[in-house]
């Protein structure tokens, strides 16, 4: 994952990448991180994408690290990843 990461971060140095991942390596070398969230209202489905800022980057690299349970140890290790 971390390599094609780095790669797709190269990439888009030239270039405009759109990445949909579950792989935190791969999503901690974004430029630009969004939030995809599928909501249901009176039967019908919704897509929404939000952009994340700094600190909502931290804590959805830390939440696909470790899943419900965001520690400090996750977040520590989502700042490492996203090089903070």
């Amino acid at each position: 994952g971390q390599s094609i990461g780095e790669l797709m971060r190269q990439l888009g140095q030239s270039r405009q990448v759109l990445c949909v991942t579950h792989l935190p390596q791969v999503a901690s070398q974004a430029h630009h991180q969004f939030k995809v969230l599928k909501r249901e209202h009176d039967g019908l489905s919704f897509s929404e994408v939000q952009p994340l800022d700094l600190d909502e980057r931290v804590e959805e690299v830390a939440r696909m690290l470790g899943g419900k349970a965001i520690t400090d140890t996750t977040r520590s290790a989502a700042r490492e990843m996203l090089s903070l």
